[in-house]
């Protein structure tokens, strides 16, 4: 399991939502929750919201390519 924290501006990139609509699926329970960091940080675990975006793929009944084996490194 990968422990990485995201910060919102990672999510936002990972996403392509923006801060209030993260926030606004997190509250009904359709987004990954945020770990509170302190009074005024947060973080979402990566492992949270790489199988979110997965989800929305198979949800959208698009298959994700496969790398080409000239894009796989050794």
């Amino acid at each position: 399991m990968n422990d990485t924290l995201l910060r919102l501006r990672d999510v936002e990139a990972r996403t392509g939502l923006r801060r209030s609509h993260i926030y606004l699926l997190a509250s009904r329970g359709q987004f990954p929750r945020p770990l509170k960091l302190g009074d005024r940080a947060s973080a979402w675990i990566e492992a949270e919201i790489t199988e979110w975006v997965r989800a929305r793929i198979r949800a959208s009944g698009r298959a994700v390519p496969l790398p080409r084996t000239s894009d796989v490194r050794s």
